[in-house]
């Protein structure tokens, strides 16, 4: 075995205690940069998921609107057979009908 000088096995220490620390702050940034990934893709999820509602709705308006005048008018078609449509009621159900041809149910 050969001699160590005090200098030497201080300067070891020295280089090995960085090298630890080194490791240690690689280690916390690493952590920190996962993190920090996992917290972008939590919010992008949180925004696709709020914009996927934003979307679903947007389309179900018109869609229950669409239905409402399709159900008003086939209430009144069948709550009101012996009373005359306006030319005003008859052009807008007309045009209820021929929008939304699979919709219209009769009777």
């Amino acid at each position: 075995m050969l001699p160590v000088d005090g200098r030497q096995l201080e300067n070891v220490k020295g280089e090995l205690l960085k090298l630890k620390k080194k490791e240690a702050a690689d280690c916390q940034l690493w952590h920190k940069v996962s993190r920090t990934e996992e917290r972008k893709k939590q919010k992008n999820k949180e925004i696709a998921d709020c914009q996927t509602w934003h979307n679903v709705g947007r389309r179900e308006e018109p869609r229950k609107q669409k239905n409402k005048e399709i159900d008003d008018w086939q209430f009144a078609a069948v709550s009101h057979r012996d009373v005359e449509l306006t030319t005003e009621e008859t052009i807008h159900l007309v045009t209820v009908v021929s929008v939304y041809p699979d919709d219209f149910r009769l009777g």
